[in-house]
Formats: C-alpha cells, structure tokens, sequence
C-alpha cells in the first residue's frame, strides 16, 4: 500500500488505552506501537481503511473533554455536533461502523446522515477527539 499523503498525528493523556479504544470502537488496526521504558505510548500507528493515523501519549496533555471541564470557550465550541479539529475516515460500510462505535460506547454527536457527498456520522472518541465517519 503506498503511503497516504496525509496522516493525522493525535496526542492522548492515556495513549496505550486510547490505541486500544480505537481499535475497538472504529475497528482500525494496530500498525506500530512502541512503548518507553515506563510503559506509556511514545509511538503508535493504526491503519484506517487505506489510511493511517499516528498517536502518542503525553502526561501533561488535556484532550477535549477534559478540557472543556475548565474552559468556557472550548465547552461553547464543543457544544456543537460539528467536527472541531477532527479527522474524516472513508469507511465501506457506514452503518456496520456506526453499530460498531455506538456498541464500544462512542460519544455520538450525530445519528447517520445522507448528505451531497455520502452518508455519515460524527463521533468523539474516549478523550473528546472528534472524528467524522462517511461512505460516499
């Protein structure tokens, strides 16, 4: 597979369990992952329907969620459905994810949608990272 040419590179406070919340909910798969001498993410790549996208674990980083908790304006921006700051995965078959991500207990900001371009759907994954879903 040639490689893509774009890939999103997404920090998590937990990335070890946010990898495997991933693979779980949205059914990517795990390409890479290298841990540090502690045990936590220095490095991890999930492939994504002919894609790929990079995460890493900082201590000190606050993801959505846990943001908003604090501040008024990341909680009236994430107060929308809309992906803020997110990342679009093509998938095959819309309807089979959305079961997927809604049965691993994905925070669902849409049910699927049709729209000019495809059907689709918008999800947060388990520390607020936004993610849109469409099968064009």
């Amino acid at each position: 597979m040639p490689a893509p040419s774009v890939v999103p590179m997404l920090s998590y406070q937990d990335g070890a369990a946010a990898m495997d919340w991933l693979i779980e909910a949205f059914g990517f798969r795990e390409a890479e992952r290298r841990l540090d001498d502690d045990g936590h993410l220095a490095h991890g790549e999930l492939d994504v329907e002919g894609g790929r996208v990079m995460l890493s674990e900082l201590a000190s980083y606050e993801g959505p969620t846990a943001h908003r908790t604090h501040c008024t304006a990341a909680d009236a921006w994430l107060s929308t459905p809309w992906v803020i700051d997110g990342v679009l995965v093509h998938v095959a078959d819309v309807e089979a994810h959305y079961e997927r991500a809604r049965a691993a207990g994905a925070g669902l900001l849409s049910g699927i949608e049709d729209a000019p371009y495809g059907r689709l759907y918008r999800a947060e994954d388990v520390e607020g990272h936004r993610w849109m879903f469409l099968q064009a």
